[in-house]
């Protein structure tokens, strides 16, 4: 027999799956969960631990699996997507559909299991994410702000599984996420810019590498910084922040600010991954900081 065209190998198919839910990008979301479930909780509850861990990881694998599907014909387009399973030709677009069908499933039955409210924020998120945000990619830039939410959802979700209440302390974490994701994406869109074009993304506010996006990526980094420090004041409820925590989480914000402003000075691709870089230590790190503040306080 003559060599196959594509050889299948156990080690080709973990990649592939790992590949087709973003399994890193779903970790980060997992992480940002399981941080917002210590936040509330008072007594923490491995069980319900493992069960958002799953459940979140579930639905947050859904929703990238419905995005390459949707994508697939754009996803060959550009040089950073063009290998992945679907536009790659390893998956069809029938195992794909199958795997984030049975994710969807899966997932909001695991949330359910803990309450209501986590199966329902856990649902919208899929939702917006799968028939809103990817849509709107191809026509406006405002498609940053619809998955801005799905995007902010992780954080308070964690809260609500941990309280099944939905009040101003998930409400705080929901808008530091949220408001941090535009220089975030913003530096991603900066330097992938000419790949995305390729696809037909509008993923920069003014749709250029021009001041106007430079401005606005330090705009929402100073309103993610200052959110960020909210909780030392005592308006957010049972969600509080030491002095010293809320310092520690202002540094932070002056490090991520910094290279926002030095995106606008230098307008490089190099600054905007530098930002995008900066920005993901710097979310990861401030829901330490709130976790641990919590538990030495």
């Amino acid at each position: 027999m003559g060599n196959s065209k594509t050889s299948v190998t156990v080690p080709s198919v973990i990649s592939d799956f790992k590949e087709i839910t973003k399994m890193r990008l779903a970790l980060s979301v997992v992480f940002s969960s399981l941080a917002g479930y210590l936040l509330g909780v008072e007594t923490v509850d491995f069980k319900t631990l493992v069960l958002l861990a799953l459940g979140g990881y579930f639905m947050v694998g859904a929703s990238n699996a419905f995005n390459q599907i949707i994508e697939k014909d754009l996803d060959a387009l550009m040089d950073r997507t063009k290998n992945r399973p679907i536009p790659a030709g390893r998956m069809s677009v029938t195992t794909a559909f199958i795997i984030a069908s049975v994710f969807t499933v899966l997932g909001i039955i695991i949330l359910y299991t803990i309450n209501k409210q986590t199966a329902m924020f856990g649902a919208i998120s899929i939702f917006l994410y799968t028939c809103v945000y990817t849509p709107l990619k191809t026509k406006t830039p405002l498609a940053v702000f619809v998955g801005a939410i799905p995007g902010a959802i992780p954080f308070m979700l964690g809260w609500v599984a941990a309280t099944d209440d939905f009040g101003i302390e998930p409400g705080t974490l929901f808008a530091l996420q949220f408001f941090w994701q535009f220089p975030h994406f913003w530096a991603i869109g900066w330097f992938l810019f000419e790949d995305y074009k390729k696809g037909g993304f509008f993923m920069l506010p003014t749709g250029k590498q021009d001041k106007g996006t430079a401005v606005q990526t330090i705009m929402y980094t100073i309103w993610t910084l200052l959110v960020s420090i909210i909780p030392v004041f005592g308006f957010t409820g049972s969600l509080k922040l030491s002095i010293v925590a809320a310092i520690l989480v202002f540094i932070l914000g002056l490090g991520m600010l910094y290279f926002a402003i030095r995106l606008f000075k230098e307008m490089t691709e190099k600054a905007a991954k530098q930002l995008m870089l900066a920005s993901v230590s710097y979310i990861t790190l401030v829901q330490i900081v709130y976790v641990i503040d919590k538990f030495i306080r």
